[in-house]
């Protein structure tokens, strides 16, 4: 898959990005010449400021700053739960309640890759859904994430017992192929099936923050990529 972000705002004080999947947000501790949108968004517009990232495997919408003071007001907004932020997910099984609150407390547990557990003694966490459509024994669902911890959606839906459809750390598969889905699926001899989706089945579809100049609200969308919307379409298809 092609790693090209599309800017899809920018003024002398922010950027507005749609960051497809499998590119970092920011450069690897271990391996800094790894592609990654921080370095193409410097190289592009000379200096930016992180503001917030996203999961190498996850799409969709990121802010950065392109100045000290714009990145301090960007900054206090993400601390201050003034950003809203809203993540489609197809998760395994068909949810039992069209809409509803997850409260579980979340906490970093030391192992490689580093995973996140539901722990009393984590840190409170609160997740609002609601269902967009049920695809036979699965769900499309959005999520607003009300806190921000790591990996916040895909452990709350774990603990659901609707992990996502893919998720290689939390769930049951790492890949989700139409053979899965479709009677009589069949393959040309020597053929090999490619996935439909091959990363955890997760997009930040909508931010909304104040802009830190002009104090206007703005929301930003970016529709399902490529991959998360095919498996959509074949799920409509055979999944039910």
């Amino acid at each position: 898959m092609k790693r090209r972000p599309q800017v899809i705002y920018e003024d002398e004080h922010v950027l507005v990005v749609s960051k497809p999947p499998f590119l970092l947000s920011v450069p690897d501790r271990y391996a800094p010449e790894k592609a990654n949108l921080y370095h193409m968004m410097q190289e592009r517009y000379g200096r930016v400021f992180v503001v917030h990232r996203l999961d190498k495997e996850t799409s969709g919408i990121l802010v950065m700053a392109r100045t000290e003071e714009a990145h301090r007001q960007l900054s206090l907004q993400f601390e201050h739960r003034e950003v809203e932020k809203a993540y489609l997910t197809i998760v395994e099984g068909r949810l039992h309640y069209e809409e509803g609150m997850i409260d579980k407390p979340l906490m970093p547990i030391d192992s490689k890759p580093v995973r996140v557990v539901v722990s009393a003694k984590g840190k409170p966490a609160r997740t609002r859904y609601q269902v967009v459509e049920y695809l036979g024994n699965f769900t499309l669902v959005r999520a607003w994430i009300l806190t921000g911890r790591m990996h916040q959606v895909r452990v709350h839906f774990q603990a659901l017992g609707y992990p996502l459809v893919v998720d290689p750390l939390y769930g049951r598969r790492d890949a989700f192929y139409l053979s899965e889905i479709k009677r009589n699926y069949r393959l040309a001899k020597g053929e090999e099936e490619r996935p439909l989706l091959s990363r955890s089945a997760l997009h930040a579809e909508q931010l909304t923050f104040t802009h830190p100049a002009t104090e206007a609200r703005m929301t930003f969308e970016a529709p399902l990529p490529r991959d998360m919307a095919a498996l959509v379409k074949q799920l409509r298809k055979w999944a039910r």
